[in-house]
């Protein structure tokens, strides 16, 4: 299973698309996926909540909700601080170093672990049909470009990317570290800054779930959707002043 260069170039927008069709869905089934669960437990036990109890339990689950997706935003900033931010969400595939440190001891593809916690916390905002399309659809993009990419690594890498992969898991953490570190001081502030839309949408759930107000929670949404292109522009506009500028008369190297 492995993504085309097409699908690895527009991965944010095809996840972003993802995103878009799931929640899409409240057009024709208006009903939280929370909330039915909610309901169908209180059938199943024969246990109903007074209305107080109810709106504990939902914002219970937002809660959940907000923890996930807070767990992706800090997963995806402690990879992104040792990958750098520009290699996160460059639309080439990147493979002229392998990283062995931070998360990159624990697992293969840490950032790819953050994008399903992501998945499943906005899952549960979305209507039953949409949290299935939100949660498998990410997961089929992620298994995807994970192929695309471990493909690529081994063309580049050769043994050594063969024998890293041997000695560290693909997705589920080791809780030990599987490798020595090999000494890279890890960028933190770039890397907050690289994913502080997800921050946002973490601060915004755990606002949702105390306050059940669905149009601040999307007002919030969309300045995080904002600040993600912004801040990315900025990056990538620092990215392209700070490289060098090839001698007159010699070709440019292609970028990996």
């Amino acid at each position: 299973m492995r993504a085309t260069e097409f699908e690895f170039r527009y991965r944010f927008w095809l996840i972003l698309l993802m995103y878009f069709a799931g929640f899409g869905c409240y057009a024709f089934d208006h009903r939280n996926v929370s909330e039915a669960v909610l309901m169908w437990v209180a059938n199943r036990s024969g246990i109903y909540p007074n209305a107080v109890g109810v709106i504990h339990a939902i914002q219970a689950l937002f809660t959940v909700s907000a923890l996930l997706i807070a767990t992706a935003a800090w997963i995806r900033t402690w990879g992104g601080a040792y990958l750098r931010t520009e290699v996160v969400h460059d639309v080439n595939t990147r493979t002229e170093k392998l990283v062995v440190d931070g998360p990159y001891r624990h697992l293969r593809n840490p950032l790819y672990l953050g994008n399903i916690f992501l998945a499943a916390g906005f899952a549960m905002l979305a209507s039953r049909t949409g949290s299935v399309i939100v949660l498998l659809g990410n997961l089929l993009i992620v298994l995807r470009l994970i192929g695309w990419e471990e493909a690529a690594m081994a063309q580049s890498q050769g043994e050594a990317y063969h024998a890293y992969r041997g000695a560290v898991p693909r997705l589920w953490p080791s809780l030990r570290p599987r490798l020595p570190a090999g000494g890279m001081e890890p960028r933190w502030l770039q890397a907050f800054l690289g994913e502080s839309h997800l921050w946002i949408f973490a601060v915004a759930g755990f606002l949702y779930a105390r306050k059940l107000n669905l149009h601040f929670y999307y007002t919030i949404l969309w300045i995080g959707l904002a600040a993600r292109i912004l801040v990315w522009n900025v990056l990538d506009r620092a990215r392209r002043r700070s490289s060098p500028t090839p001698a007159p008369g010699r070709p440019i190297p292609p970028t990996p």
